[in-house]
């Protein structure tokens, strides 16, 4: 089977600034791909490449077989777009926002009416289609957005941050409908900073400065980005203890976590000294995918 996306030395510049620099990647149909990285890195400029919005400077990619460059016209007709700041009209009804969108989309008016239907249901939003956007929490909206950029019944879904700004319920709610999109076979590309979400992806893009800087499953990145012992110290102003505790020589990183500090050690035998020096006792701790990102970011 073909990747439903695959890109090979995918670069954009603007001016001498280059935003997305030599990517080269394949995404499996099917697949939840969450992109990492802070702000700036390049993850939107990667997405609007992919969806034949923005050419790329140099290299090439295809999407569901069609050129990014080329065929950007039958790329953008068979893809959903969500983004933060995804359009609804406030003005108007939840039934009649996915009506306005099933007619962007060109879908004939008796068919369309069997995709509302759907739409109300994969959002959980059935019973409430008469209400105005204006009158729903954010978390309502964002499922209506998802419902919107999915009418189509694309084969490739992009979400850039579209979980930003509402509640962890509603995140998690969101979460499952990706999960029910990928078990059906649409391939869901997401741009997200929560690691509760990026655990939930099959693979993920960690993207830095435009480059990409690593991509396997969260599983196999916790286990060989981390060379190493990992333990966790609470201690009285841990902020403070951060350089003492790194300058030990069997100390290879040490990062804070809300109050805790992680301590990435050499090996295991070290855990007794780490707690005579620190006064604590260091509790082993599996990797987090936070503590891979702080990890490959501090590598890069």
């Amino acid at each position: 089977m073909n990747p439903a996306i695959e890109t090979k030395e995918l670069t954009r510049m603007f001016g001498d600034f280059v935003a997305v620099n030599r990517v080269s990647l394949a995404i499996e149909p099917g697949e939840v791909c969450g992109f990492l990285g802070p702000n700036g890195a390049g993850k939107s400029t990667l997405i609007r490449m992919l969806c034949g919005i923005l050419e790329p400077s140099s290299g090439s990619g295809t999407v569901l077989g069609y050129d990014i460059i080329k065929q950007s016209d039958q790329i953008k007709q068979r893809i959903g777009y969500m983004s933060q700041k995804f359009s609804l009209y406030e003005d108007l009804t939840v039934r009649e926002n996915l009506d306005f969108y099933g007619g962007v989309y060109d879908i004939p008016y008796r068919e369309r009416s069997k995709r509302i239907k759907e739409m109300l249901a994969l959002a959980g939003l059935e019973g409430s289609e008469n209400r105005l956007v204006q009158g729903l929490s954010s978390g309502w909206r964002q499922r209506l957005a998802l419902g919107c950029a999915l009418i189509s019944r694309p084969a490739v879904v992009f979400l850039d941050e579209p979980t930003s700004g509402v509640s962890p319920t509603s995140r998690r709610s969101f979460f499952d409908i990706i999960q029910q999109l990928a078990n059906e076979g649409t391939t869901v590309i997401v741009t997200t900073h929560f690691m509760d979400e990026a655990e939930r992806c099959t693979r993920l893009a960690f993207i830095s400065q435009g480059h990409l800087i690593a991509f396997d499953t969260p599983r196999n990145l916790k286990y060989s980005t981390i060379q190493g012992h990992l333990v966790e110290l609470e201690i009285p102003e841990a902020i403070e203890r951060i350089s003492s505790v790194e300058s030990l020589p069997y100390v290879k990183e040490c990062n804070l976590h809300g109050p805790l500090l992680h301590v990435l050690l050499q090996s295991k035998d070290y855990i007794g000294e780490l707690g005579r020096f620190t006064g604590a006792e260091p509790r082993e701790i599996t990797p987090s995918l936070e503590d891979v990102f702080i990890t490959l970011a501090k590598n890069r």
